[in-house]
């Protein structure tokens, strides 16, 4: 039997701890003997999991028994990592053990050493502050999860399922993993990755700088047939001054400021309404179709159909219980506005945000 061992530290984050639980509780061999064995570990007896408090059955010598080790997140995952478990993390790696981390879970496993030279993810609103505090680690925010054979890390919430999902499929198939999925009441494979959950806002702009007229107005008619030339010239200038004075006042050009727009736009009617992709596709400014797949699959990660089937509300009277998903289901919800944060948390004179229930 495989024996999974789920690391619960204080301040653990809930469902980043029952989510790998449930997820391989629910795994069942075809002659229906449970395959994994489930040992909640800490360092301590008792874990303050915020709410509410845990008893851990077993301390750190689980790590050197397990096949698998979760490190799921934690309310501060930037502060220091109590005494002995990095030590047992780094012998559990060296005699080969699986390790996956579950959304801000990659910054304690990153504390380790042992990400770097990796490729690794987390929570999307996380992600900037893990690259800037482990330059050693390769951080992608657009995926689901990373796997990297040993090592493992995940996105927030229902990524950590897919992760789980995934794991099972390689331990025991898909037949397996297909029976755990539809118990979690989860597909086995999601479309895209956390891109689509991303709020894409624009890049601040401070008030009262010159450009705040002519983003406004781009904004406005993000919708219309716009070159650079049409753009420079309701500016009041060459198109070269205005690339230079948009870049410096913006962080970016104003084509790529006008295809975020133009994305903006399209997410929301999509969201909002029942309009035919192609007529979306006119509405939002882009010139063709193709153009717009192409484009919005670029800068959300998944196709228009499957944005849709994500984010789009349920009509009025439809039945909650028939399986239609509401905006940000797919995730938490806070894929779509960063609403369930818990806050800022403090990491010496940085901050990270960290989502308390991700």
């Amino acid at each position: 039997m495989h024996t999974v061992a789920v690391l619960a530290l204080d301040q653990v984050i809930p469902f980043d701890l029952s989510a790998p639980i449930d997820t391989f509780n629910w795994a069942q061999l075809p002659d229906g003997r449970a395959p994994y064995r489930i040992k909640v570990c800490s360092v301590t007896e008792e874990v303050n999991a915020g709410a509410f408090t845990l008893r851990a059955p077993y301390g750190l010598e689980a790590l050197a028994e397990a096949d698998t080790i979760i490190v799921p997140g934690t309310t501060d995952p930037t502060g220091p990592l109590p005494p002995g478990v990095a030590e047992a993390l780094r012998a559990a790696a060296a005699n080969g053990t699986r390790i996956a981390s579950i959304c801000v879970g990659a910054f304690l496993l990153a504390t380790t050493g042992l990400l770097d030279g990796h490729r690794a993810t987390t929570h999307w609103i996380a992600a900037a502050d893990l690259a800037a505090m482990h330059p050693a680690v390769t951080v992608d925010p657009n995926v689901l999860y990373v796997d990297n054979g040993q090592f493992l890390t995940s996105a927030g919430a229902a990524a950590a399922m897919d992760m789980c999902l995934h794991m099972i499929r390689k331990d025991y198939g898909s037949a397996v993993a297909a029976h755990a999925a539809r118990m979690c009441v989860m597909p086995l494979e999601r479309e895209g990755g956390q891109a689509q959950f991303i709020t894409h806002s624009q890049p601040p702009t401070p008030a009262g700088t010159t450009m705040e007229p002519l983003l406004a107005w781009l904004e406005e008619n993000a919708g219309r047939d716009l070159t650079l030339d049409d753009i420079a010239a309701r500016a009041g200038t060459s198109a070269r001054t205005l690339n230079r004075r948009f870049r410096e006042q913006t962080g970016t050009t104003p084509l790529q400021w006008l295809h975020r727009a133009r994305v903006r736009k399209a997410q929301h009617l999509l969201e909002n309404t029942s309009h035919a992709v192609e007529r979306i596709a006119v509405q939002a400014g882009f010139g063709s179709p193709t153009a717009f797949r192409d484009r919005f699959k670029r800068v959300v990660g998944t196709s228009p159909h499957a944005y849709r089937r994500a984010f789009r509300g349920a009509p009025d009277g439809a039945d909650a219980s028939s399986g239609s998903r509401g905006p940000g289901s797919r995730e938490s919800g806070s894929r779509g506005s960063g609403s369930r944060e818990s806050g800022t948390r403090g990491s010496g004179s940085r901050e990270v945000r960290v989502p308390q229930q991700t």
